[in-house]
């Protein structure tokens, strides 16, 4: 799967606050991402970041 900057996720496993949609902020070998219900922002590596994801957040425009 390909992601780009500004990307909305579903990680498999829930944040604490409660949110599982995530928006990429970095891409390279480490991902930068940021919680859309909270604002926490982590950076993981690559590898961990695609076996994290559950799927992409397609938008309509």
């Amino acid at each position: 799967m390909e992601f780009n900057i500004g990307d909305k996720v579903i990680m498999k496993k829930g944040h604490p606050c409660g949110g599982n949609k995530w928006e990429v902020l970095r891409v390279g070998a480490d991902f930068r991402i940021k919680c859309i219900n909270c604002g926490h922002i982590i950076m993981l590596p690559r590898v961990k970041f695609e076996k994290a994801v559950k799927s992409k957040i397609e938008e309509c425009i």
